[in-house]
């Protein structure tokens, strides 16, 4: 019988949870959807290209959506089976609840031991894939990404550079509105070319090989283009020319086909690395720092402080000599200051000034250089927790979903997927708020990334005991009647005391019996 039942259990929440996941996986994707459909919109992307990056895009949130399903398909299956009176027939025969839970809890074991070698194997490799495609097609059709307010920066094949600023752009009919562009030829800052204009429409010919920028109301300045014997001779002279326009077209080569970005910038980063590239990152990375903190420290005791305090008597010493002051004594700085001349004064205090400035300067700079590796290195310390935090997390939804769907008893799609929304939205906020902690230094990485098993934990502990011992956890009948003794004391606390008269005492004990009637007549 017992093997019956395993194979019930198994065919009871197989099915429900392949439903629950390919649900919670289509959600994402939407969110994943309407995230980047600015990007996707107007750049002539073909089926395949879109289908393989929402493949990608599925794998890397498998992450999100199984924890999900895990819980909704526990809360569902255990929830149907208090519902039909299945799971009282089986407590009936003497089967606890740990035993009813076991195939299920040795198919959540596989499962989040696949998830580890998902997160370690796959999800890098779909990480790099997905990056690296979305990256292109975002660089793809350029005329759709100028922003406003900044410099666009766009390499175009024949090797010239153009920066463009825009100040104001219609979405609609895509002109740009102050347009300022920048056209660097090479290295040299004397073949840049400046164009203004009021209003200026980059758009893509119907071949795909060139960028059409039609220009509207403004000036272009530049040098001219000469062979190398006249720009040898007019070197030290180059010659400028200015023009004029009301409309003015300019071709740009430009390759309008999907480039994808080189997938070895994105599988060096800490997303594209597996266990093993993470935990030796980590350790160059530790390397690295203290070398870095090594040679700062010996910066800051050598040469800011004692060669400085060197320098100082050195100059000291040859500025007062030029003032005629003698240094034979020891020399009482503030007495030698206000011996100064108010000219003397102020120079003497704007370079105090500017040396404080340099010091706080080199400072700032080496500051964000640590903060650099150190927040490099927070990532992949964060990255190798993350690995086994997902296997940790199905099985904690697990322990949450079954004991509660034992004790509310409620099947279908109703009050599951309420309670589901509502845990993984908790789980949701701490997990980020941890893992924000965490990438800002404000706590150690393993302390951020686990604060929601941490958590969760207890919880899972908690309900597995009251659903063992057949609680009344969620039974609203139990707080009624609970409320009504629990009134009742306290009103025959007050009227023993002589706080309330015994008639209101009646009066007031009728009123709270009323409404739970029926409960207080059965008890």
């Amino acid at each position: 019988m017992i093997k019956r039942i395993y194979t019930y259990m198994l065919q009871t929440f197989l099915p429900i949870f392949c439903m629950t996941f390919a649900i919670c996986l289509f959600i994402f994707m939407m969110q994943f959807l309407w995230r980047y459909v600015d990007e996707f919109v107007g750049k002539g992307l073909s089926v395949g290209v879109l289908a393989e990056l929402f493949f990608y895009a599925g794998l890397t949130l498998c992450p999100m959506a199984l924890p999900l399903a895990v819980l909704l398909a526990s809360l569902m299956t255990f929830g149907n089976l208090g519902d039909s009176l299945e799971l009282l027939a089986m407590k009936a025969s003497g089967i606890s609840l740990l035993k009813i839970m076991r195939p299920l809890t040795m198919f959540i074991v596989c499962v989040a031991i696949g998830a580890f070698f998902f997160q370690n194997d796959i999800l890098p490799i779909a990480n790099t894939k997905m990056y690296s495609l979305l990256i292109g097609i975002k660089n793809k059709s350029p005329e759709m990404e100028i922003p406003e307010g900044v410099f666009y920066k766009m390499e175009v094949n024949s090797g010239d550079t153009y920066n463009i600023y825009v100040r104001d752009k219609d979405p609609k009919s895509g002109l740009l509105r102050d347009v300022t562009i920048y056209i660097f030829s090479g290295s040299n800052i004397e073949d840049a070319t400046v164009t203004v204009a009021d209003s200026a429409r980059l758009q893509s010919t119907a071949e795909g090989k060139h960028m059409k920028l039609t220009l509207w109301s403004g000036e272009q300045v530049g040098t001219f283009k000469s062979n190398s014997k006249q720009r040898s001779t007019n070197e030290k002279h180059p010659q400028y020319r200015r023009e004029s326009f009301v409309e003015k077209e300019v071709f740009i080569p430009y390759s309008n086909d999907l480039e994808r970005q080189d997938e070895t910038l994105i599988s060096s980063r800490h997303v594209g690395k597996d266990l093993k590239a993470l935990t030796a990152s980590v350790d160059s990375l530790d390397g690295r720092i203290d070398s870095i903190n090594q040679v700062y420290s010996h910066q800051l005791v050598e040469r800011t402080y004692f060669n400085n305090v060197r320098e100082e008597k050195r100059r000291d010493t040859l500025f007062f000599t030029n003032l005629a002051v003698t240094r034979k004594a020891p020399v009482d700085l503030d007495s030698i200051y206000a011996s100064l001349k108010p000219a003397q004064m102020v120079k003497v205090t704007e370079e105090a000034k500017k040396r404080s400035e340099a010091v706080i300067r080199s400072f700032d700079a080496r500051k964000e250089m640590q903060a650099v590796e150190y927040r490099n290195r927070s990532y992949h310390e964060i990255e190798i927790h993350k690995k086994f935090t997902l296997s940790i997390a199905c099985l904690l939804f697990f322990f949450i979903g079954a004991p509660l769907g034992a004790i509310i008893r409620k099947g279908g799609l109703g009050v599951p997927v309420i309670v589901s929304v509502v845990f993984f939205i908790i789980y949701y906020i701490i997990d980020n708020t941890g893992y924000k902690l965490a990438r800002d230094g404000s706590w150690v990485p393993w302390a951020g990334v686990w604060l929601s098993s941490i958590v969760l934990a207890p919880i899972g502990v908690f309900l597995t005991w009251r659903a063992i011992n057949d609680s009344v956890l969620f039974d609203w009948d139990a707080y009624k009647i609970f409320f009504v003794r629990f009134s009742k004391r306290i009103i025959g606390f007050l009227q023993k005391h002589g706080i309330i008269s015994k008639a209101y005492h009646k009066q007031l004990v009728a009123a709270i019996r009323r409404p739970f009637s029926k409960q207080d007549n059965n008890q």
